[in-house]
């Protein structure tokens, strides 16, 4: 026997009204957040995997990115260090932009949407610098041993920095998540420099003033701020573990 369930129409939600008292953007942009968020975690999983099978032979990260600019002796993670302080102000001035719309005050979203924008760029300069040192590898290089499928051995070979296929520092699989996940992130921190930048015009227009709400804003402060805090997970993964 079936029994029909009455569900009353003045309970149910009929699309008018967020039932969690946010707009329909920044609902979607929490929806696409969660979404990239199981994206890096699946990757860091897999590194993490991978870091495990060659927990004996894997580089470590303070013996392989030590180079800083202007500076001639190695300078352990100094660099990334900087860049991931850099990236950590720039999420203070979104703080202080969001905070500031909410206010309308449109010369203090204008201020600190700018030195977003330049801590951002400032991020996305530091990794190609690098990514750059990264490749080229040190002077001396590393002598690994490769198979000749000519003469079906092992000879020796030296090799100077990190591609897909070899590295200088050790195992490949260890450039090859370098290149992956903080190409992905460093992706994501580009597409955030843009956006806000487009932004920023908006706000230098009045858009947002016609509006009466800097809501645009705070939506794209809630990537602003994800972006930064992946940073911190692949900065204690990749770097510090």
């Amino acid at each position: 026997m079936s029994h029909s369930v009455e569900v009353s129409t003045k309970e149910a939600w009929d699309g008018g009204v967020s039932p969690f008292k946010v707009s329909y953007g920044k609902m979607m942009m929490w929806f696409f957040l969660i979404s990239d968020a199981l994206t890096f975690g699946g990757l860091l999983m897999s590194y993490g995997f991978i870091r495990h099978k060659y927990a004996d032979v894997w580089p470590k990260a303070e013996h392989v990115f030590t180079h800083f600019p202007f500076v001639q002796q190695h300078l352990p993670l100094a660099y990334v260090g900087l860049m991931t302080f850099i990236l950590i102000m720039s999420s203070v001035t979104m703080v202080l932009a969001v905070e500031a719309g909410h206010r309308m005050d449109r010369r203090g979203v204008t201020v600190w949407m700018f030195w977003t924008i330049i801590g951002g760029a400032m991020f996305v300069g530091s990794q190609a610098w690098e990514w750059y040192h990264f490749i080229v590898g040190t002077e001396e290089g590393a002598l690994r041993n490769v198979w000749d499928m000519g003469k079906q051995a092992y000879v020796q070979q030296i090799y100077h920095g990190a591609t897909m296929v070899t590295n200088e520092y050790g195992v490949p699989q260890f450039a090859n998540y370098f290149f992956f996940i903080t190409g992905f992130h460093g992706t994501h921190v580009f597409s955030g420099v843009v956006i806000n930048f487009i932004i920023f015009m908006n706000v230098l227009k009045g858009t947002y003033e016609k509006r009466g709400h800097y809501e645009m804003v705070e939506k794209v402060g809630l990537y602003w701020h994800f972006v930064d805090l992946v940073w911190v997970f692949v900065f204690t993964f990749f770097y510090l573990l």
